[in-house]
């Protein structure tokens, strides 16, 4: 089993939209061999909580005007790790002193990774610096 062509194509909206607002280590995930809930999931971050909840912001804008609605947001009170659930996919917007704690990839490395346009990477963080 993989993720649906429109999961992929909603978690490459959302990368794209994340990387506008200078994510950083965006990743995204098929997790649909581990996971019965969700298809994919994309990971991003940023050095701070208001960046965070710009990210946030302009993610869900991006997907809305795509026809995505999420059914569920988690964390965006603290702005330190914000969970978008689109039920196809998940994006998790991390400050980045959470994704280095938490490490997401360390559990989702055995999984395939989904392919993302050049554009939609964002900065890694020693380009951050």
């Amino acid at each position: 089993m993989t993720a649906t062509d429109r999961a992929v194509e909603l978690v490459n909206i959302a990368a794209e939209a994340a990387a506008d607002k200078l994510a950083q280590e965006i990743i995204a995930y098929d997790v649909s061999d581990q996971l019965v809930i969700t298809d994919a999931f994309l990971l991003c971050s940023a050095p701070n909580d208001r960046q965070v909840r710009s990210i946030v912001d302009e993610v869900e804008e991006r997907l809305r005007v795509a026809g995505a609605k999420p059914v569920r947001r988690e964390g965006e009170r603290d702005g330190r790790w914000v969970l978008l659930d689109y039920v196809e996919f998940v994006v998790h917007i991390q400050h980045e002193e959470e994704r280095g704690h938490y490490g997401l990839e360390r559990l989702w490395k055995d999984c395939p990774e989904i392919p993302l346009p050049e554009s939609a990477k964002g900065r890694r963080r020693d380009d951050a610096d």
